[in-house]
């Protein structure tokens, strides 16, 4: 296939936030059906989507090349834009510490930006475009100080030796012909290439006018202002033909998009899992011996005075086994160290929720407080072999002293190498509306009107597009006002682009050496510590493993009463209590639960009067249940509770299994131990079913029905029958519940 005869060097993805509106799958997408081999991301300050975009444009076949719009500054005034572009390792390490250090080192609440001095020794490996009109050489010959401009780009051409262009830009902009010309004789007097740049905002021209809706939102303008930031239709995309056209005068600066190309062979690439060494571990002990020892007492010490240790003794050496064989020893050492550290210090820890709860080796640690085996959860549904991700423990600390934590965690393994988690905030639809409504200046009232027509559903959100659909009266108002067809057309095509930054709840990562050695660093104006630039899905599989510390109300509320109880002379020992109590279970089935954790809700403290909850399956099970799609299994769950309804078990080996509750299906874990039971799964392959049922993804599916069914006919079932219980399964599985989590 022929190659197009042009690179794009200048794009801002969604990343250069409330600025750029070039998604990075479409640029990936378009540069491959446009024959382009190589592309660049530009953002504004910052290498947000380095990794996703490196990913993207390697699985269409375009070569990704990484860079960073920087802003710099050369003589005390605004700062420059100067683009720098890696070539290489070493260049991707120095452009991780510019970038790093611009945020984390600047003044606060000021927009990122270098020093030129702070390029010595953070040059190689990098090659420098000169930034256009607005770059450190273009504006000063925009106002006429040639010899400052000499100056900065003699200082440039010491710190990129043979790898500074100077960069040449034609968006109509009157700025750009002035400038141009004296722009090409230093390039000739200084010997420096010239290379053809279009800088990008958006794919194509048809998306400008709702660009110029997006400047406007981020800088608090109206679309009719004169007096305002805009860039013109051709900061789009470009194709190659239009940019030889453009450029037909100057040939060498288009070829040379081809030559940067070619110097640049480097991609950011994922990375296997990268845990930090426990602190203070023994000399001459290896983590994984720690993490057998102390599994083994952690085991002895929860089975004391109990008659059943062999089923615990066996399911613990299976689970060190896999932990140990997948690498994670020191995963769970980690966990372990930190709980015990806030549990030493008075510092209430929940009994773990989440799948972590079904570990034997969770609760031998005290990791986690729930007895899996009791509970019939399963450690497959948290580690599975047979799929390969990491561990994950969501650990509640009692949310007045969360920070004490962190801080000991910060401590103990070095403050550059614990950093919180970016996230995104994504213009979604009613707000998106609301936003372009206030920059058409169309009236509040009629702009609220609308916007109360799309669904407000954060836990399942509806998108623009779907709502217009289901929404007669948005397509009638769209039909008959031209102002509403403008507001729909824009929302639609600005609709999920990011436009701030902030930081996750309670994501936190720890590295094995200082972060900025590994990925790019933020700084979120609230907090004192440093951010990662990749957000939760990047940063893992940037390497990083993370960490979750949820603040939790409850456990303060909890510690509290304690508290006070304690000063009336009672005791309570919140880690022991019964799970029995009669009276617990009356005041659960009359409602009286305002303030309890999961259970406050008026539908929730109805259904607890509904079910007449008098054990702690039920409580289990009714955690399950309320929300969306388990829902409709309430009547069945209650009616067959009080003996209204005749439970339907579907086979003799599946009873045991739904017996507690009643022949419905409720958890993740039942359909897992139904596909080993039933059909021969082993627990790994029924957690890659569970998952492919969770998903509907057809061909896996089809797959797992000729196995099931397969294996259910080996065990003596007939087909029909194996097909049904394979059907209903699979009704369950898409909305079945994780059993370890509503648990814990």
């Amino acid at each position: 296939m022929l190659h197009a005869e042009f690179v794009h060097l200048r794009v801002h993805t969604a990343y250069s936030l409330s600025e750029g509106a070039v998604r990075i799958d479409a640029l990936a997408k378009r540069c491959a059906e446009q024959s382009m081999p190589a592309v660049a991301i530009t953002d504004t300050g910052n290498l947000f989507g380095a990794l996703e975009f490196s990913l993207a444009c390697a699985a269409e076949g375009v070569q990704p090349i990484v860079g960073c719009q920087l802003a710099i500054s050369t003589d005390g005034t605004e700062p420059d834009q100067l683009v720098l572009l890696v070539q290489s390792d070493a260049g991707w390490h120095n452009l991780i510490k510019l970038v790093s250090k611009a945020f984390l080192e600047g003044p606060e609440g000021e927009p990122a930006q270098v020093a030129l001095t702070d390029l010595e020794g953070h040059s190689d490996g990098l090659i420098a475009l000169g930034g256009g009109v607005r770059g450190p050489i273009g504006r000063k010959l925009a106002e006429d100080r040639k010899a400052d401009a000499e100056a900065v780009l003699e200082q440039l051409k010491l710190l990129f030796p043979e790898r500074l262009y100077i960069e040449v830009q034609r968006h109509g902009l009157s700025v750009e012909d002035r400038v141009e010309g004296p722009l090409i004789d230093l390039a000739y007097v200084h010997d420096l290439p010239l290379v053809a740049t279009n800088e990008a905002f958006f794919v194509d021209a048809t998306m400008h006018e709702a660009h110029d809706a997006l400047l406007c939102i981020a800088n608090g303008t109206y679309v009719s202002q004169d007096d305002r930031a805009r860039v013109t239709p051709s900061h789009h995309l470009a194709t190659a033909e239009e940019m030889r056209t453009l450029f037909a005068d100057l040939p060498e600066a288009i070829d040379n998009t081809l030559v940067i190309a070619q110097r640049c062979a480097f991609m950011v690439g994922r990375h296997d899992p990268m845990l930090p060494s426990l602190p203070e571990l023994a000399e001459g002990t290896s983590e994984e011996e720690k993490l057998r020892a102390d599994a083994r007492v952690g085991l002895a010490e929860r089975l004391k005075g109990r008659d059943d240790a062999d089923a615990y003794r066996e399911r613990l050496a299976f689970e060190l086994d896999v932990i140990v064989d997948m690498g994670f020893a020191g995963y769970f050492l980690i966990v372990a160290e930190f709980i015990h550290w806030a549990k030493e210090h008075g510092i209430p820890v929940g009994p773990g929720r989440g799948s972590g709860a079904g570990s034997a080796v969770a609760w031998a640690l005290k990791i986690t407080d729930l007895d899996p085996l009791r509970f019939g959860l399963l450690f497959e549904r948290f580690l599975n072999p047979e799929r390969v991700s990491m561990p994950d423990f969501d650990i509640d600390f009692c949310q007045d002293r969360r920070d004490e934590v962190i801080r000991h965690v910060q401590e103990e393994y070095g403050r550059d190498r614990v950093a919180q988690i970016i996230t995104f905030g994504k213009l979604q639809a009613r707000a998106v509306l609301r936003d372009v409504g206030r920059v058409l200046q169309m009236p509040y009232g009629q702009v609220d009107r609308l916007c109360k027509l799309v669904p407000n559903n954060p836990a399942n959100p509806v998108t623009l597009q779907e709502a217009i659909d289901d929404e007669p009266r948005l397509q009638e108002a769209r039909d008959e006002d031209p102002q509403v067809t403008r507001l729909l057309r824009t929302s639609l095509q600005l609709e999920g682009l990011y436009r701030h930054a902030s930081t996750h709840a309670a994501g936190l990562v720890i590295g094995d050496r200082p972060l900025d050695e590994l990925v790019p660093l933020y700084r979120d104006p609230r907090s004192d510590m440093p951010v990662t630039q990749f957000n939760m899905k990047y940063v893992e599989q940037a390497g990083l493993v993370k960490f979750d510390f949820l603040g939790l109300k409850t456990l303060t509320v909890i510690e509290r009463a304690r508290q006070l109880l304690e000063l009336g002379g009672i005791a309570v020992d919140i880690d022991d209590l019964p799970l029995d109590d009669a009276k617990t279970f009356g005041l659960m089935s009359r409602g009286e639960t305002v303030g309890i954790f999961q259970f406050e809700s008026s539908g929730m403290r109805n259904l607890l009067r509904e079910a007449g909850a008098d054990n702690i399956e039920d409580i289990i099970a009714l955690v399950a249940l309320f929300r969306p799609g388990p829902m409709e299994n309430i009547p069945k769950y209650i009616g067959c509770k009080h003996g209204n309804e005749e439970p339907e078990f579907l086979h003799e080996t599946i009873t045991p299994i739904t017996k507690d509750t009643y022949g419905v299906i409720i958890y993740q874990e039942q359909v897992m131990q139904i596909a080993q039971v039933f059909a021969g799964y082993s627990l790994g392959q029924a957690d890659l079913l569970r998952r492919a049922m969770g998903k509907k993804i057809k061909a896996e599916m089809a797959a797992h029905r000729q196995t099931f069914t397969a294996g259910a006919i080996m065990r003596g079932v007939d087909k029909a029958r194996a097909d049904y219980v394979f059907s209903l399964v699979d009704k369950f599985a898409g909305y079945g519940f994780n059993k370890a989590h509503s648990a814990g």
